[in-house]
């Protein structure tokens, strides 16, 4: 019996080191996602969430309206909490200023672009 009990392989599971990498640093990664909302004709909105709660919004709101010519306010959503909303399809402009401004040393992979 127990020869036969070495000759039977293991289940091996392909995705177990990926599942043990994402229940380890899933909690880590904070994701900011920038998305489009399409209003009526040709207007747009850019929805910024995702940002860390020590942020002060409005200092980044400032700064996104200041560099790219536009208005914007700080929305408080019962789901996603604290949202930021520019006028116009922003989405790479606010990528880039994030990425070059806030998160100097973080990949731009954290940063996904919605449509």
């Amino acid at each position: 019996m127990s020869e036969l009990d070495a000759q039977i392989p293991t289940a091996y599971d392909p995705f177990a080191e990926a599942n043990a990498e994402d229940a380890g640093a899933g909690s880590s990664k904070e994701y900011v996602h920038i998305r489009i909302q399409q209003r009526n004709g040709r207007k747009s909105l850019t929805t910024v969430q995702g940002l860390k709660k020590e942020f002060s919004y409005n200092k980044i709101l400032k700064d996104l309206k200041k560099e790219f010519c536009c208005n914007g306010t700080v929305v408080q959503d019962p789901e996603q909490g604290q949202v930021i909303q520019l006028q116009g399809d922003q989405r790479k402009n606010v990528s880039t200023f994030l990425v070059q401004m806030i998160f100097n040393s973080v990949n731009k992979v954290l940063i996904p672009l919605h449509s």
